[in-house]
């Protein structure tokens, strides 16, 4: 699950965790479509990129004490993420998902697997 402990509100219910070289390296790509109540937390990763996929994302770059450092809505494919200092993890979502949440930069992001 994934949480705003600013808002004490819940984001998502199922969290894909990307935290090895090769489900790093492959994330999103190829695939069809995020469905609407999941997201894919990747770690360690400073800077992500689209290419290969079929689908507009938003995007959360985190710090290590999973504070919201910027955002990307929107991001269509074949793009490259912002290269946002002190970023170790970014969470990944279906694009529209950060506007309906109402997230802001400087909220605090609570992560469960």
């Amino acid at each position: 699950m994934v949480k705003n402990t600013t808002k004490n509100e819940k984001i998502c219910k199922n969290v894909i965790f990307a935290n090895s070289f090769f489900k790093r390296l492959k994330g999103l790509m190829f695939t069809k479509e995020l469905p609407l109540n999941s997201s894919m937390h990747i770690k360690p990763c400073g800077q992500i990129h689209t290419f290969f996929m079929n689908y507009n994302i938003d995007v959360l770059y985190l710090d290590k004490d999973n504070i919201i450092l910027d955002i990307d809505e929107n991001l269509k494919p074949g793009k490259i993420g912002k290269k946002v200092k002190d970023t170790v993890s970014v969470i990944e979502f279906q694009g529209g998902k950060i506007e309906k949440s109402n997230i802001k930069i400087g909220q605090a992001i609570e992560i469960t697997y």
